[in-house]
């Protein structure tokens, strides 16, 4: 039997550590009392696995975007996120994010330690209003959200880093980034609600936050030997990415309109800006792109659909349906000329992600604080557009704290892992493919990749 590393050991028994000390935690009653509102609970159940499903169709919108010899690697790393992060947040993730308050800034990790209270916990989050929804389901939608952030950042790294140093980053991100974002951004006693920042449903938590640790893992990884020599690698299966775009954009109801925590008609007013805003930018990205002379293509749509679904996110239950056109319109345009000189510089970021989602995260965040106004959520504020100078001030003060945090802390985290655990494969296993390298699963699209003495080459499959 080959000897096992360190590094192969530690994840399993970690895991079996959890698995046995979850054996001693006591059981507590979980009654419905008649004090939830029935319909509530019914549409956030919905939402919470609408919200969920992004996950796989975040796997199918980047896998379908890299070369063919790294989809699995690519898909594997968004979907493996759903496992990590669900063991994580019972454990102690969810009381990072919603337990009690210290100093604002993060919650006690002891609050809801293996989910203590959550099953048979008061509907209400500490200095919050009262829930019309058991805790528990609040815990649930809240994970799907914590699930799909690091699975975010995969496009960036794709085609280059070890499975084994993702799975890490998984973890580290997740406590170190994640964790303390939300409980800054949505926890009632977090210093940046308190503050006055409005992010209605993750535009901070998740979607800057993933696009500035995407940089930063850019950044740290170098770039591929094919964007140094200036290959240009044709996606591998664009119907994927329409399903992708499809499955993200389905599930954005949950994500968005479910943040409203009930069934009403602030979730019907988010429902409408969300799928509003994604058609603008679909097809403002895709004229766009015609009027510079290039032709109509659905990667151009999808693309732009998926940063209109980023930049809306943040005011969805803030502004009117009018002007989430607007938005989607303008992110769209900036993101396209963010992925354009983006492409003429050094930076190998694989699939775009911090043009995409770190910049549509940043003017979605921006323009809540334009066009937010309290004619919709009496809870929210009213912004530029409307008078509101402050709150647009605190909305960019708010952004500037999320973006240097994320971003730093990421790419000490990225460093770290590098020290503990090569980050990267070698040249040789990045020329044959992730998914025959690290997989060990080498068959894309009807070929086989096969070593043959120090050479690597494809290989049809016949029947």
């Amino acid at each position: 039997m080959k000897s096992l590393s360190l590094s192969k050991l530690a994840p399993f028994f970690l895991l079996a550590v959890v698995a046995i000390a979850a054996i001693f935690i006591p059981s507590l009653p979980n009654f419905d009392d008649g004090k939830f509102n029935g319909a509530d609970v019914a549409w956030i159940l919905v939402a919470t696995a609408l919200v969920f499903l992004m996950t796989p169709g975040l796997a199918f919108f980047y896998g379908g975007m890299v070369h063919r010899k790294n989809v699995i690697s690519t898909m594997i790393k968004s979907v493996v996120a759903a496992g990590v992060v669900s063991v994580l947040w019972v454990t102690v993730g969810y009381s990072l994010c919603f337990g009690e308050t210290i100093g604002g800034f993060i919650g006690n990790p002891m609050t809801h330690l293996f989910f203590k209270g959550v099953a048979s916990g008061a509907p209400a989050l500490q200095g919050g209003s009262t829930l019309t929804i058991p805790l528990l389901l609040f815990a649930l939608f809240q994970l799907m959200f914590a699930i799909i952030t690091p699975g975010l950042v995969v496009g960036a790294v794709a085609e280059r880093i070890k499975f084994a140093a993702y799975t890490l980053f998984i973890v580290l991100f997740s406590l170190l980034v994640y964790a303390p974002l939300a409980h800054w951004t949505w926890h009632p006693q977090g210093f940046l609600f308190k503050m006055g920042v409005l992010d209605f449903a993750g535009g901070t938590v998740v979607h800057i936050s993933a696009g500035c640790a995407a940089l930063a893992g850019a950044l740290v990884l170098k770039r591929r030997q094919s964007h140094i020599d200036q290959k240009e690698i044709p996606p591998a299966n664009i119907p994927y990415v329409l399903i992708g775009t499809g499955l993200l954009w389905f599930g954005w109801f949950g994500f968005n309109a479910g943040s409203a925590l009930g069934a009403t008609t602030l979730s019907v007013s988010a429902f409408a800006t969300t799928n509003t805003a994604a058609a603008a930018a679909g097809l403002s990205w895709m004229f766009f792109d015609v009027m510079r002379g290039k032709k109509p293509s659905v990667l151009g749509f999808c693309i732009g659909a998926v940063v209109g679904l980023v930049a809306i996110t943040p005011g969805a239950g803030f502004v009117a349906i009018p002007q989430s056109i607007f938005i989607g319109f303008l992110a769209a345009i900036i993101s396209n000329v963010a992925v354009y000189y983006k492409s003429k510089s050094k930076l190998d970021d694989t699939l775009d992600v911090f043009p995409c989602h770190g910049i549509g995260g940043m003017v979605g965040m921006l323009m809540t604080g334009v066009f937010a106004t309290k004619s919709v959520n009496a809870a929210g504020a009213d912004g530029l557009f409307y008078g509101g100078t402050a709150f647009f001030f605190t909305q960019v003060k708010g952004l500037a704290i999320v973006v240097a945090y994320s971003f730093i802390v990421s790419f000490l985290i990225f460093k770290f892992i590098n020290l503990v655990l090569p980050i990267r494969v070698s040249q040789e296993d990045e020329l044959l493919g992730l998914d025959a390298s690290q997989h060990n699963e080498n068959y894309t699209q009807g070929t086989l990749l096969v070593k043959n003495g120090g050479e690597i080459k494809e290989t049809l499959i016949e029947d």
